[in-house]
């Protein structure tokens, strides 16, 4: 089992910064440094959606559109951490933001087997 737990959240204005941490406790047998981790929000009425993803050895990364350029996600292994650095923050980027873990390094919700809790960002203009 995978345990996920995010941090960070909070209240901005629009065009700052936030950072937003998920670290992992796994039971034995389930190293996290075999998956995929990511990142979705989901905006009040809305449905989840993908915001961002990193492959096992943080090589490789994918991004939503909308956050393109903006975000950035990083991980490590050895602290069992994932970050997802969110620069110039905009109104339409309020959501609960939701870390997830699985073995598959796509954009799909469904493929992603451990999810948090989630953290609430709220951006004001």
């Amino acid at each position: 089992q995978v345990q996920l737990v995010e941090s960070g959240g909070g209240l901005v204005e629009t065009g700052d910064s936030l950072t937003l941490s998920c670290t992992a406790s796994t039971a034995s047998g389930y190293n996290f440094d075999s998956y995929a981790m990511a990142w979705f929000r989901q905006a009040p009425g809305k449905e989840r959606v993908f915001v961002a993803t990193i492959i096992w050895s943080g090589l490789e990364t994918l991004y939503a559109d909308s956050v393109k350029d903006r975000f950035t996600i990083f991980r490590s292994n050895v602290g069992k951490t994932v970050w997802l650095q969110m620069n110039n923050l905009k109104t339409e980027d309020t959501a609960v933001y939701f870390c997830a873990a699985g073995h598959v390094f796509i954009p799909n919700a469904e493929s992603y087997s451990y999810w948090g809790e989630g953290t609430q960002v709220t951006v004001s203009s």
